[in-house]
């Protein structure tokens, strides 16, 4: 009996750790691109019902656990992205676009062998941009309300000392006591679910500065290491099936306000690892009794939405920051890793950190367009040697030869 009940347990874990981490992310990326109260509940709804259907059905299908979760780095760059133009509808219309994409990918492998193609210094350099925003929060609320945000810190820091997947959770839970004991008024929310459609339209400035970095970063910091976590446990993705699925329900979700959907690769350790089951071959029960609770965990979008805008919006972005501190550091260290490219990763951060904005355009993509041109600016042409035969190879930023190169002498 224990050992039938373990992965279900696992899957429990997973969904409840995977919603309370980020919820607030979502939500905050949401009203930021324009959604109200009802969009941006509708939106959370869309993306638990989404990875549900997502989970149980690839898991069914390939008997492997194959977590899903909402594009956290995502909802990140959302609230990095601020308004577009077009507002709400054409945040809709990016939305519908990303996931159309990310089926293209599943379709097209030579469009994900792209994506896996961009420079590594350069796409963990954007996402380390689109995060640092939301990760400084938690600083700016001890500043600005430290009589709710000391606690939450204090909270986060000893659960991640004691029980490290269960510290932003406690987090959250201390933030929403808080919030109860100074909200003016009761919560109001509507605790039936409720969808609110937006027919979406398109902007070329949404579409360029939303859409397009929706997608790589889906496809970078969500995709491409879920496989790779995966692959960590013996397990080889089928990650065609798993782009099309997500994708397609990307796209049938976008216009209730879900941005993107993907394989997961922060909880995806809690499904596939042995502590789900010690048989590799039962494990995908993990993941979709995680997807089944995350469907329902949607049920309680409205109230969540409700308890999220009750409080000052500093301290939402705080929890947020606190659940986004992994992955900046993995990104900044991803991002320095390679000597060759150091210098583009730097410029491609601060160009993207900075919130700038050019012809409606946010800083995600103008961050990764200056990381190709400094990639490119310091690309060194290969020097015939005596012989004819090339005598050097591709430089690094500062004119020493990118690691791994060769130089021809004599």
């Amino acid at each position: 009996m224990a050992g039938r009940l373990q992965p279900v347990l696992a899957g429990v874990v997973t969904a409840l750790v995977g919603f309370a981490s980020s919820f607030t992310v979502v939500l905050a990326g949401l009203r930021a691109v324009g959604a109200d109260q009802a969009q941006a509940a509708s939106g959370l709804l869309a993306l638990c019902v989404g990875t549900g259907c997502c989970a149980v059905w690839l898991g069914l299908r390939h008997r492997m656990p194959l977590a899903i979760a909402w594009s956290t780095p995502g909802a990140a760059l959302l609230v990095a992205t601020g308004p577009v133009p077009g507002g709400w509808p054409a945040a809709v219309g990016a939305f519908l676009l990303a996931g159309a994409l990310i089926v293209a990918a599943g379709l097209v492998p030579a469009l994900g062998r792209a994506v896996a193609a961009i420079p590594a210094p350069v796409a963990s350099a954007m996402l380390a941009g689109v995060l640092l925003p939301l990760c400084t929060a938690p600083v700016r609320a001890l500043v600005e309300v430290p009589r709710l945000a000391g606690p939450v810190v204090l909270a986060w820091l000893l659960l991640h000392r004691l029980a490290r997947r269960w510290a932003v959770p406690g987090a959250l839970a201390v933030a929403a006591a808080a919030i109860a004991l100074t909200a003016p008024g009761p919560v109001h929310a509507h605790l039936a679910p409720a969808v609110a459609l937006t027919a979406p339209a398109w902007t070329l400035p949404a579409v360029v500065g939303l859409a397009l970095p929706l997608f790589l970063v889906t496809m970078a910091a969500q995709n491409v290491p879920g496989t790779a976590v995966l692959a960590g446990y013996g397990y080889r993705a089928p990650l065609g099936s798993a782009l099309r699925v997500t994708g397609l329900a990307s796209m049938l979700g976008a216009p209730a306000g879900g941005h993107a959907l993907n394989l997961a690769a922060i909880t995806a350790a809690l499904a596939a690892g042995p502590d789900a089951h010690p048989d590799p071959d039962r494990r995908w029960i993990a993941s979709v009794t995680a997807g089944i609770g995350m469907a329902l965990l949607g049920l309680g979008a409205g109230l969540a939405t409700a308890l999220v805008l009750l409080s000052p919006p500093i301290l939402v972005e705080a929890v947020a920051g606190l659940a986004l501190l992994g992955a900046l550091a993995g990104a900044v260290s991803a991002a320095v890793a390679e000597p060759a490219g150091r210098e583009a990763a730097v410029v491609t951060f601060v160009v993207t950190a900075s919130g700038v904005s050019l012809l409606g355009v946010g800083g995600a993509f103008w961050g990764l367009v200056a990381g190709w041109l400094m990639l490119l600016l310091f690309r060194r042409r290969p020097t015939a040697g005596p012989t004819g035969e090339p005598a050097a190879t591709v430089a690094g930023p500062a004119g020493q030869p990118a690691p791994g190169a060769a130089a021809r002498v004599g």
